[in-house]
């Protein structure tokens, strides 16, 4: 007699009550010892086969939360120094004065890309690295730009890239989640950023930590009630299979139910996780070289340096898409004394990151990705930048992007993108397409039409794919 079939000669009601008394979880762990249940349904993170070979097996995503000036970081604009003083050609007032970038630009590598004097360490990868010039997105406000930047929509609830990844991939990482969030920010768009909206919820991020007034140090980043302080792990094992047998019951009558088809799959990973998530957020075995290469222990590198380790030790452990959270660079005022100081908390960390993956073999199918929801003006803002959804940059490297490139290219004061545009859903299609999936036959049905990240619009950029 199957496990499944005997629970069914009591109600739920009574089984419930016999779990929650002392006895029940020596009572039902005779009954699922001795019962023969059939093998369990595959999973909604199975590893599932790409559309083709792909470039890249995982994403870590370096999110800049609050736009970092491009003008002052990775689109030198001699132009703009010689009309230094000048009113914005784009009609924004009197007020609206070009300020050229108060720091040098110099090229570096065999590639002669040009980066900031702000960026030393990062600069040093010039030629792994792809610099795209000509990024733009629809809405220069940092809610709706975050939120398209994560999911593609600037104005409804959708599915995040990461969650996109799991569905199309699945998870390689059996004990971890394929999909993890480091210091996920609370403001604009928060949950939706790494949400999974219409898609089952196993695809969804898994939260470590949160930048803002509640967030906790660095070094204290853990995944909450991870630990359950009542039960062993033999018992907690015993409710579980008991509990997962009341959702593979519901799901049988059911016949589809996406909810329980998540949660059966949710408490199993929740359980797995218990053994390898703590070990894998504790740092203490680094050794010093490396804790000091990622300039953890001291300021102001130590929050970056952190969560850059972390990064290479879940990609590592196999986790699929993992990002990382820096912020806020959102400089409207004092962009004189804010900017070097965002820069020097990233600068050593990312550089850190980029050479130990590349010393473990893992920057050649490792996607990494540095930038913001969007830009900065040429124009000061009192002493810093407006908002600039029209032009603006990033960068990319490993996981079959071509090193030591730029794409793109906004006009010469730095406003807009001019040549080879890429919108958001390029720059999405393309990441796509390095892990292997082509983002039109990406999709999934809900509310009687197939969705997709990339909505009814874009393209791949082959040329920056190796």
């Amino acid at each position: 007699m199957s496990t499944a079939h005997r629970f069914s000669q009591f109600s739920r009601k009574e089984m419930l009550k016999t779990l929650s008394s002392g006895f029940g979880y020596l009572a039902f762990a005779d009954l699922i010892k001795n019962s023969s249940e059939a093998a369990p349904l595959e999973g909604p993170l199975a590893v599932k086969r790409p559309h083709f070979s792909p470039k890249a097996k995982r994403v870590i995503f370096l999110c800049m939360n609050g736009a970092p000036s491009h003008v002052d970081l990775l689109d030198h604009k001699p132009a703009l120094a010689r009309a230094s003083g000048q009113i914005s050609p784009r009609g924004f007032g009197a007020a609206a004065k070009l300020m050229p970038s108060p720091w040098k630009f110099s090229a570096h590598g065999k590639s002669g890309t040009e980066f900031s004097e702000l960026l030393p360490n990062i600069a040093s990868h010039a030629d792994e690295l792809c610099v795209i010039r000509s990024m733009h997105t629809d809405v220069p406000a940092h809610g709706p730009a975050s939120i398209q930047m994560h999911t593609g929509s600037a104005q409804f609830i959708r599915p995040s890239l990461g969650a996109w990844t799991l569905y199309g991939l699945g998870s390689e990482a059996e004990n971890l989640p394929g999909f993890i969030n480091l210091s996920a920010t609370i403001a604009n768009g928060g949950a939706q950023k790494y949400g999974s909206a219409f898609l089952p919820a196993a695809f969804q991020g898994t939260p470590i930590g949160n930048l803002g007034p509640f967030g906790k140090p660095i070094g204290e980043l853990k995944i909450e009630n991870l630990r359950n302080s009542r039960l062993s792990t033999s018992e907690q094992r015993v409710q579980l299979d008991f509990i997962q047998s009341l959702n593979k019951q519901r799901l049988i009558e059911d016949a589809v139910n996406p909810h329980i088809e998540g949660m059966i799959q949710s408490l199993e990973l929740g359980f797995r996780m218990q053994s390898e998530i703590p070990h894998l957020l504790d740092l203490s075995g680094e050794d010093q070289a490396m804790l000091e290469r990622y300039g953890i222990g001291s300021d102001p590198t130590d929050f970056m340096g952190r969560q850059c380790l972390l990064a290479r030790r879940f990609a590592e452990a196999g986790v699929r898409f993992i990002e990382v959270n820096h912020g806020d660079w959102d400089d409207h005022r004092g962009i004189t004394e804010e900017l070097p100081r965002h820069c020097r908390e990233v600068d050593k960390p990312v550089s850190a990151l980029l050479t130990d993956l590349r010393e473990r073999g893992l920057l050649q199918d490792t996607l990494v990705i540095w930038g913001g929801e969007f830009g900065r003006t040429p124009h000061a803002q009192g002493n810093g930048r407006d908002h600039n959804s029209k032009g603006f940059s990033i960068w990319m490297a490993g996981g079959g992007i071509k090193g030591g490139i730029t794409h793109g290219a906004t006009d010469e004061l730095g406003y807009e993108a001019v040549e080879k545009p890429v919108h958001i859903h390029d720059w999405h299609a393309t990441i796509l397409h390095l892990l292997g999936l082509d983002h039109e036959k990406l999709t999934y049905r809900h509310a009687g039409r197939d969705f997709r990240l990339t909505d009814v619009k874009g393209q791949a950029i082959h040329e920056i794919i190796s």
